[in-house]
């Protein structure tokens, strides 16, 4: 007997029951889900589409290392980078953007912490800079001041030499006016000095001219000197003055840096525990997508065992009907008394192939893609069809429902098995929807509507997954188109 897979649980029957109609007994939860994950504190608005796929085969996890392997050919480089381009803005139905927008915010809070600590770095530079102009300005006011004060100790010194200066000539010009009357030379002759002694009191006389004469000029160097001293004493207060502000401002500018410095530090640290709260949700989420497709991968597989022994029940019932066909005709010529005529094969109930379930746009074709975050290949194993959700659906060709349930990642789901087409049977299904308008067991035709376009499961967008089963195993719904 060929199994049956009313979703993945027979416990769950009351669930899927109520799915029969509406999908609403699944819907809240996985929205809720969604909602949760999307109030998380980690999510940021920005990013980068994923890719997360539904379903993969035993088949295709087979070729994923030829996939790997075998680069795009450079000479369709631009065709491909177009499909690329298309098929990633269609990933973003196919997945919750929590992974991206968390490794998005991860990101971020890397690049915030490593300009802090180019920050800080830098401000740690200019702080150890200032604190060396510190120590040069403060060597320079030392100089300064030492130099105001030998300005002024010769200033000190100059006023004193000027002071004894001018006490010596003081007294010169006393002892001139005192020597330089007439009456001089009138007593050296009154005395009845010789001629020899007239002539040693001119050359005294002489003399005490000259030692004057020398005591004005040495008044006149000294205050010179004086007045230079004094302005080399102007100088010297002056440099002590702006090297006294050289020195307040880098004292301003340390005290600043010092500050700017530790906001930096305990910023770089705030931004380090952010980056890794961060990437610990990344971390989380990325592994829940991983889980997530992991689970649709074991669906898949479990799908494909059933439809696989379902397709070898169909040839064989075939057979058997063949067979008695076969027989039947051997009985019937044998009483004609003629030869047995060849039997054909079960009449295909749709010669004319699949026809499109939505009369609209393809957003994410069939294909292996690589997970630009999860960094793994993945199978998209259907062709979506962007539309509303309530948007009716057409069952691609006449058959027999034979399955309807829930599931976690391919949400609402419906199986029409269509029988044998051109030698091979064919199973069409539905993903993603939000209502039942069939039965299982009901017979369908070619163009009737089944069901509605929604986005239950793991989907973020409304859009019909639409999967092809060729003798059990997934194939490009396309071929079949």
């Amino acid at each position: 007997m060929v199994p049956h897979f009313p979703g993945a649980n027979p416990r769950k029957r009351g669930s899927i029951k109520r799915d029969d109609s509406i999908g609403a007994a699944a819907v809240p939860v996985q929205r809720s889900a969604r909602q949760r994950l999307r109030g998380s504190p980690h999510r940021q608005t920005v990013i980068a589409a994923c890719c997360v796929v539904l379903s993969m085969s035993a088949g295709a996890l087979a070729v994923v290392p030829s996939a790997q392997a075998d680069p795009p050919d450079p000479a369709a480089k631009k065709k491909q980078l177009d499909s690329q381009i298309n098929e990633s803005r269609a990933d973003l139905k196919e997945s919750t953007d929590q992974v991206a927008q968390s490794v998005a915010a991860y990101n971020q809070a890397e690049t915030q912490y490593k300009a802090v600590q180019i920050r800080y770095a830098v401000a740690q530079g200019k702080l150890a800079a200032a604190k060396a102009a510190d120590q040069v300005a403060a060597g320079k006011l030392r100089e300064a001041e030492a130099a105001l004060q030998t300005a002024i100790a010769d200033v000190d010194d100059g006023e004193l030499a000027i002071y004894k200066q001018r006490r010596l000539a003081g007294r010169a010009a006393q002892s001139a006016f005192q020597q330089q009357n007439s009456l001089v030379g009138l007593s050296i002759v009154l005395q009845g000095a010789s001629p020899a002694d007239v002539a040693n009191g001119i050359q005294v006389q002489r003399n005490v001219f000259g030692i004057q004469s020398n005591t004005i000029t040495r008044l006149n160097d000294a205050q010179a000197q004086l007045a230079n001293k004094r302005a080399k004493l102007v100088a010297a207060e002056k440099a002590v003055s702006a090297q006294r502000a050289e020195a307040a401002q880098t004292v301003k500018d340390v005290t600043a840096l010092t500050l700017q410095v530790a906001a930096d530090k305990a910023e770089a640290a705030r931004l380090a525990q952010a980056k890794l709260t961060t990437y610990q949700a990344a971390q989380r989420d990325k592994n829940a997508d991983l889980a997530q497709y992991n689970s649709l991968v074991a669906e898949r597989n479990r799908v494909q065992r059933i439809l696989v022994a379902r397709a070898k029940a169909e040839r064989e019932a075939a057979a058997r009907r063949k067979a008695a066909r076969q027989k039947a005709e051997r009985e019937k010529a044998r009483k004609e008394h003629r030869p047995p005529r060849s039997i054909p094969d079960d009449p295909p109930d749709n010669s004319s192939g699949l026809s499109y379930p939505i009369n609209t746009y393809i957003t994410s074709p069939f294909g292996m893609r690589f997970h630009p975050i999860l960094h793994i290949w993945k199978l998209h194993d259907g062709t979506d069809f962007g539309a509303g959700c309530g948007t009716p659906i057409h069952a691609a060709a006449s058959g027999r429902v034979t399955d309807k349930y829930y599931n976690g990642g391919y949400g609402n789901r419906l199986f029409v098995s269509h029988g044998v087409i051109d030698g091979s049977s064919i199973t069409t299904v539905y993903n993603h929807l939000s209502k039942y308008n069939v039965h299982v067991g009901q017979r369908v035709k070619k163009g009737q509507v089944i069901g509605y376009v929604g986005t239950t499961g793991y989907s973020t967008g409304c859009h019909l997954h639409f999967m092809v089963y060729q003798d059990g195993n997934v194939v490009n719904p396309m071929k079949w188109l």
